[in-house]
């Protein structure tokens, strides 16, 4: 398998650079890995990293583009010093993404920036929700019609635990490979789902298809064993970004990390024919959203 993960030497989140080479990678569906990007805490915030912070019943802290922190426990004091934490990485994020990739600028839509502070190790879900099983991003009640989902991600493990993911083969491969698996779009279907409340707007074909992706992958045990595939420590202190929706990955260990998410729209792309969007509509010799 070709090599999926490209590790850079940066140490400054406001420095990146653009590189044509870099560009492509990333659109290729490839991680960049930056292990000496470190996300310095400030002292009051080293007390944050601890499982507690995490409201009972939630999954991640997050904070929304209007400063609002959703997800947190603690008091009233450290939700303050959290949000100032998380919003922090976000401005750093967002450099990051702006240096390397300067085009994407005025397209980029902000989504909520997370902090995760559980042990993945010790999280029981479902098969379909299950992250440490390799997969494409698709979300089934949030059709996103080809919108691209880049990440930026943190290791701030006090404790130097890595961050461990398996990352596996090209998109295109993937799509090859479970395509023909796929039970096919039915638009009626689509439009009951969105009248029941089960999607937040219409499932186009190529929402249905990244989730019969997404899916197909969780579900086959084979596959999660056999498929093409690295596994991947990203030290604690480092820094790695990618098309989620493009790189299959799987979280298999690590605790406290920063996330970013930011949206593109795929005609905003350097190479607009890489796109899992670009891509899916080629193989299935048909456009996928009307």
């Amino acid at each position: 398998m070709e090599k999926q993960i490209l590790e850079l030497d940066l140490a400054d989140w406001k420095a990146a650079e653009a590189d044509p080479a870099l560009i492509a990678a990333v659109e290729a569906g490839k991680v960049l890995y930056f292990p000496r990007l470190h996300f310095t805490l400030w002292p009051q915030e080293a007390a944050l990293l601890r499982p507690d912070m995490l409201a009972e019943g939630k999954r991640n802290i997050s904070l929304d583009a209007q400063g609002q922190l959703k997800g947190a426990a603690g008091s009233a004091e450290e939700q303050k010093d959290l949000a100032a934490m998380v919003g922090r990485f976000r401005a750093n994020a967002v450099a990051l993404v702006h240096g390397l990739l300067p085009d994407y600028r005025p397209h980029l839509r902000l989504a909520p920036t997370s902090f995760r502070p559980t042990q993945v190790e010790s999280r029981t879900q479902s098969w379909r929700a299950d992250d440490k099983r390799l997969h494409v991003d698709a979300f089934p009640s949030r059709p996103n019609r080809g919108e691209r989902i880049l990440r930026v991600f943190a290791n701030v493990n006090p404790m130097g635990q890595p961050r461990v993911w398996r990352v596996g083969e090209p998109f295109e491969d993937v799509a090859r490979r479970f395509l023909p698996k796929a039970r096919p779009y039915a638009r009626w279907q689509a439009k009951l789902l969105q009248k029941i409340g089960v999607t937040k707007s219409l499932r186009s074909e190529y929402d249905h298809l990244m989730l019969q992706l997404h899916d197909g992958m969780k579900g086959d045990a084979l596959y999660q064993q056999n498929a093409p595939q690295a596994t991947m420590p990203f030290a604690a202190g480092s820094a790695w970004v990618c098309f989620s929706d493009q790189t299959p990955h799987a979280v298999m260990g690590g605790q406290f990390m920063l996330e970013q998410t930011l949206h593109l729209p795929p005609e905003a792309q350097y190479n607009v024919a890489s796109s899992p969007l670009a891509i899916l509509t080629r193989l299935a010799g048909h456009p996928l959203i009307p």
